[in-house]
């Protein structure tokens, strides 16, 4: 059973289809995307009954997070894995940075990780589990007008690899970097988006697929894997 934050649509949606394709039953957490997130549930429960709910949790609230790992532990008496998917996304340009943006890119991309590892432990290790983080390849090379969120997946890449150490060696932890999967909401113009696919190695976008299967090659069959980070970036990060 695997809960994956922030999986109401986008990359968080492609995980959780993937992972219920190949039998995993699924925990889909949201935070405001009531609607999306149910008719998810819904169409994994069409094709399967029983192997797919929603969660709906604050995880900036770090109060709350053990309640949502035992909410999700018992919903089918048993955690297996966890997906550190849900992120916030925004520039920081400098000389506009508040201390606003820092909690809630700090909190959501790195902050609510640790504690949600930390909280699903205890089950993880019972269950001889593993935990996928979602990075970035700006964790390596930041990304210019965007310095909080560069160093938030900065910190989430380390927090993958000390997890690893701390959670060996029941549990593993490692974690995927996409590079140009999908285009933010807003900000990138079509010569911005032409030129980011020209600097892949395989000179195209990749689909949010390409991430949900590292998922679950790290999840399911990698079982002497703990500690990487695997980027999905088309050979971006070659740095051409």
């Amino acid at each position: 059973m695997a809960l994956v934050t922030g999986a109401a649509h986008r990359v968080g949606a492609a995980i959780v289809r993937h992972l219920h394709a190949t039998g995993y039953r699924v925990l889909i957490h949201y935070r405001r995307s009531a609607a999306p997130a149910q008719a998810l549930a819904e169409e994994l429960e069409g094709l399967r009954p029983g192997s797919a709910r929603t969660l709906a949790a604050e995880l900036l609230d770090t109060a709350a997070l053990p309640g949502l790992v035992e909410r999700a532990r018992a919903a089918w008496g048993r955690l297996d894995a966890l997906v550190n998917n849900a992120s916030v996304f925004y520039p920081t340009p400098l000389g506009a940075i508040e201390e606003r943006h820092w909690e809630e890119l700090l909190g959501t991309n790195l902050k609510a990780p640790l504690f949600l590892a930390q909280a699903a432990a205890p089950e993880l290790r019972r269950r001889r589990g593993a935990i996928v983080n979602i990075v970035d390849i700006h964790a390596e090379r930041p990304l210019k007008g965007h310095p909080v969120y560069s160093v938030a997946k900065a910190g989430l890449a380390m927090l993958t690899r000390s997890l690893a150490r701390e959670l060996g060696p029941e549990v593993r932890v490692n974690g995927v970097a996409p590079g140009a999967i999908l285009w933010p909401e807003q900000g990138l113009d079509e010569a911005q988006r032409r030129e980011i696919v020209a600097r892949t190695a395989l000179k195209r976008r990749g689909e949010p697929a390409d991430v949900a299967r590292a998922v679950l090659f790290l999840l399911r069959d990698a079982p002497y894997v703990t500690g990487q980070i695997l980027a999905v970036d088309g050979g971006r990060s070659l740095g051409q």
